[in-house]
């Protein structure tokens, strides 16, 4: 039986594996006829870091991320995709994409890349994707490979 999605959700965080990512979600979203949310989540955990927390760096954060999720936006139309919204979140990126999220928007398919955290990060905190992979409670794609990506590139 052929799965028909109807409402995708893509994680980014401005990664090469992410990008690659986003591109799978375009094309299943455009073979679909479905919704994409594009979604960025901001660790708070790396401004608890920070002895002078400064407002003025979360909101450059902020606004880098809003231009970054404007410019996937725009490809997105530009690919044909009819309904694509962004949301930029803050808090802990793997309950956000596994659980908070996909309820909040009835997502059917979560679409992430293999990796996004350098190896020391995975040891000690774990991978988001393995997490996703294991919690959400709805289809996950995980993306490694580049075909899809350079057929988008095509169009």
């Amino acid at each position: 039986m052929l799965t028909q999605y109807q409402h995708i959700q893509v994680s980014v965080d401005g990664s090469k594996e992410a990008d690659l990512a986003f591109s799978k979600a375009v094309v299943i979203a455009k073979r679909n006829g479905a919704i994409l949310d594009i979604l960025h989540v901001i660790d708070t955990r790396s401004f608890q870091n920070v002895s002078s927390f400064d407002s003025a760096m979360v909101e450059q954060v902020s606004n880098d991320a809003k231009k970054r999720m404007e410019e996937y936006k725009s490809r997105a139309i530009k690919a044909g995709i009819k309904d694509v919204h962004y949301s930029i979140e803050f808090g802990s990126p793997k309950t956000i994409i596994a659980r908070d999220f996909p309820k909040k928007h009835d997502i059917d398919l979560i679409v992430v890349g293999a990796t996004g955290l350098n190896a020391v990060e995975r040891l000690l905190i774990g991978s988001v994707t393995e997490y996703v992979t294991r919690t959400a409670n709805c289809d996950v794609l995980v993306c490694r490979t580049q075909e899809i990506k350079d057929a988008l590139s095509a169009d």
